[in-house]
């Protein structure tokens, strides 16, 4: 293939890298999200803790900034066919409200009891699906109203607000606080956690700090976020912590202007990786005084999962695009061309393969019964058991491929 040929498809049409980027995102928060069980999962396949980062925390900020890629080349094409923004605006808002409410369907699907017709726990209005559709709304619309230059100026006034208001701004004092001042620990879904030192300034407030429960997007969670938090006393996905991950989408649309513009193949996969590195350092640097963290997805987080997101479709356009290696990728194009959906049925069967079914019968428990009593080791049949999920998932996501229908919120 010529570089010119290569150049109008990356230019012109749907990237094929961007698609199986897609899908394998989604393939693997499918995988770390449904373990067979929570007491034996491989540490890259969790969460951090705290402070740090692992391979699972790469997962949804590189969602994220898919997100950002796509605004890019969908408003664009939109705004070169000269449809009357009046129009988009109304689109925009309606996908960002079906996305948000498929979002509280799920928790609502999972905590519903049928029997009774009550709901067994509070509603958590914030989460994964929520951020995605507020991520979505206020990109797309900065995108439809400014150019790169105003963008990279909006990151960057969201990244650098967003730390100087954590690492500044005194954190009012509430239960929560009062009894972390007493006993150095805070609530979480994992039980009592021990915290760091929290320096009280007054009666009312402490100091601004970085530690779980008692940070200011903590506090403001617990002050303005009504109904359940993930973590008890925060959530990941509060609304101050939007601010960074919406960033994050911009490093996205930044990026998909980058492969709109740049002709040359090989100078558009240069400029991405140069990209890539460039937020790599800043962000290495930035971790010293904010420490990279997905729970408060610090502004070096954020730069730093933008910067390793950007350099992985690099590497996807350069062997996907260019180089032509594609037959690899038929699992992640099959999830990528229905995300959302592959997501939302991955939630709706845990029902089935989590729980005690209709049946009585829990699949996960006694697949790991079994698996571990033949003697395969507990953690490699809990993985074992999410890939198998996961390629249950494949199935209806390739039927629908095949049959070429792609759901779209």
């Amino acid at each position: 293939m010529s570089d010119l040929s290569v150049s109008n498809q990356i230019s012109t049409q749907r990237l094929i890298s961007l698609d199986a980027l897609r899908g394998f995102t989604i393939a693997a928060m499918v995988i770390v999200n449904d373990p067979g069980s929570w007491n034996a999962v491989y540490a890259p396949l969790l969460h951090a803790s705290w402070h740090g980062i692992t391979a699972t925390d790469l997962i949804f900020p590189f969602f994220i900034f898919i997100v950002g890629v796509s605004i890019s080349f969908a408003y664009t094409k939109r705004m070169a066919a000269k449809v009357p923004k009046k129009d988009i605006y109304k689109k925009i808002i309606w996908r960002a409200f079906k996305i948000y409410a498929v979002g509280i369907f799920l928790w609502i699907f999972g905590r519903f009891d049928f029997f009774e017709f009550r709901l067994v726990a509070e509603i958590r209005w914030v989460g994964v699906l929520p951020r995605i559709a507020v991520v979505f709304l206020f990109g797309a619309i900065i995108f439809l109203n400014t150019d790169w230059k105003k963008q990279i100026g909006i990151a960057a006034t969201l990244l650098i607000g967003y730390w100087l208001v954590m690492a500044l701004v005194p954190v009012p004092i509430d239960e929560v606080i009062h009894q972390a001042l007493a006993s150095g620990t805070v609530i979480s879904s994992d039980g009592i956690i021990p915290i760091g030192e929290i320096i009280k300034i007054s009666n009312g407030f402490i100091a601004a700090n970085f530690e779980p429960g008692t940070n200011l997007a903590a506090w403001m969670d617990r002050a303005l976020v009504p109904g359940y938090l993930w973590e008890r006393t925060w959530d990941p996905e509060g609304l101050l912590s939007t601010l960074p991950a919406l960033a994050t989408a911009i490093i996205g649309m930044l990026v998909g202007r980058i492969l709109l513009t740049v002709k040359d193949p090989y100078k558009k996969l240069t400029y991405l990786f140069f990209t890539g590195f460039s937020l790599l350092f800043v962000a290495e640097l930035w971790s010293y005084i904010f420490p990279l963290n997905k729970n408060l997805w610090s502004s070096s987080f954020a730069l730093f999962t933008g910067g390793l997101a950007t350099m992985g479709l690099a590497a996807c356009i350069l062997i996907i695009d260019v180089w032509g290696y594609v037959k690899w990728t038929r699992l992640g194009r099959v999830y990528g061309a229905n995300a959302i959906t592959a997501y939302v049925l991955a939630g709706m069967l845990t029902l089935v393969f989590y729980r005690d079914s209709l049946w009585g019968i829990s699949f996960s428990r006694t697949f790991m019964e079994y698996m571990t009593g033949i003697g395969v080791a507990a953690k490699f049949a809990s993985l074992m058991y999410a890939i198998m999920y996961m390629l249950i998932i494949y199935i209806p996501t390739y039927i629908l491929y095949r049959k070429k229908i792609f759901i779209k919120l």
